[in-house]
C-alpha cells in the first residue's frame, strides 16, 4: 500500500513564515478570531485524515473502481466510510459562509488542505471538490431561498454537489448544448436532456445529489449567449427542506477510465426533471464558471 504524509512543516512555513497569514487575518474582521494556533490545529488534523483515512483507500479504489448497475452506482469498499469522516470533520464546509453553517475559516487555509486531500486520494475528494464548487456557484448566484435549502445540507456532506456542462455532441463547445429547460407555471423548469463526463453525479456516498444544469430556454439567444442555469437534486426537498421525492434524473452509465477510477464520471439523463433557476436568464456560464 502506497503511503502519504502531509508536508505540514513546509506548510506552515509558507503560511506563517513566508507569507505571515496572521497578520492579515488579524486585519480582518470577519477572520481576527482564527490565530495561528488554531490553524495550525487544523492543518495537523487535516494532515491525520489525509495519511490515515484517505490515502489508504487510494490503491485499493482505484484497482477496483465504481461499478453501474441500472442506473446505481456503487465507489469503492471503504469510500463511504472515508467520506463520511471526511464530512462528518466538516471539512466540505471548512471556507464556506457562516451564515449558512459553513465554518468561514480563510479560503488560503481551505486551499493548503484541499492539496492535502487531492495528494492523498483523489478519487476520494473528487466527491467533495464537486461539493465545494457547487457551494460557491449557489452561495455567489442563488436566492435566499436557494441558499437556505441546499448550502447548510452541501457542507454538512449531507448532499453533495454535481456540476453538468457538457453534452455527448457538444464537446467544449457550450454553445451547441440542446438540453432544454421549460418553464412552468410555478416558477420551476422542466429540464430534459443528457450529460456526459459528469463527475460524482451518481453515486452512494450522501443521500442527495445536487446538480447544477447548463440549459437552454425555449426563447434563449443562439450561442453560449443563450445558456442558463438551474438547480436539479436527485431527490426534491420536501417541505422540511429534506430529500424528498425522486426527480426524473439518472445516471445512464459511467466512464471507464484509465486513473482515479474510484471517482465515478457518468452519463447523465434528464427526462422533464424539475430544475431551478439560478441567477439570470442566459447567464449561466457566468454563473457556472465563478
Amino acid at each position: 500500500m502506497l503511503e502519504y504524509k502531509a508536508p505540514e512543516r513546509d506548510i506552515e512555513f509558507l503560511l506563517f513564515d513566508l507569507f505571515n497569514v496572521q497578520d492579515r487575518w488579524a486585519e480582518m474582521p470577519a477572520l481576527a478570531e482564527v490565530s495561528e494556533e488554531l490553524a495550525r490545529a487544523v492543518i495537523s488534523e487535516a494532515g491525520r485524515v489525509a495519511s490515515e483515512v484517505m490515502a489508504p483507500l487510494n490503491q485499493a479504489g482505484d484497482e477496483a473502481g465504481c461499478s453501474w448497475e441500472d442506473g446505481v452506482v456503487t465507489t469503492p469498499a471503504g469510500f463511504k466510510a472515508g467520506y463520511d469522516e471526511m464530512a462528518g470533520g466538516g471539512w466540505l464546509g471548512l471556507s464556506g459562509n457562516p451564515d449558512y453553517q459553513g465554518q468561514g475559516m480563510p479560503k488560503v487555509l481551505g486551499c493548503v488542505i484541499e492539496e492535502m486531500f487531492w495528494s492523498a486520494n483523489a478519487s476520494l475528494y473528487l466527491y467533495g471538490t464537486l461539493t465545494g464548487g457547487t457551494c460557491i456557484c449557489i452561495d455567489s448566484h442563488g436566492s435566499e431561498e436557494q441558499k437556505r435549502t441546499y448550502l447548510p445540507k452541501l457542507y454538512s456532506g449531507q448532499w453533495s454537489g454535481a456540476m453538468d456542462l457538457t453534452e455527448p455532441h457538444a464537446g467544449s463547445d457550450l454553445g451547441i448544448i440542446r438540453t432544454r429547460a421549460v418553464p412552468q407555471a410555478d416558477g420551476s423548469y422542466r429540464i430534459s436532456g443528457t450529460k456526459i463526463f459528469i463527475t460524482a453525479g451518481e453515486h452512494d456516498l450522501t443521500e442527495n445529489i445536487v446538480h447544477l444544469v447548463l440549459a437552454k430556454l425555449p426563447d434563449a439567444p443562439a450561442g453560449s449567449k443563450g445558456i442558463s442555469l438551474f438547480i436539479v437534486p436527485k431527490y426534491l426537498p420536501d417541505a422540511n427542506g429534506e430529500a424528498g421525492e425522486r426527480n426524473s434524473v439518472a445516471s445512464g452509465s459511467i466512464e471507464h477510465k484509465m486513473g482515479i477510477r474510484g471517482s465515478a464520471t457518468n452519463v447523465m439523463n434528464y427526462d422533464e426533471a424539475v430544475g431551478f433557476m439560478v441567477g439570470e436568464p442566459n447567464q449561466g456560464l457566468a454563473c457556472m464558471f465563478t
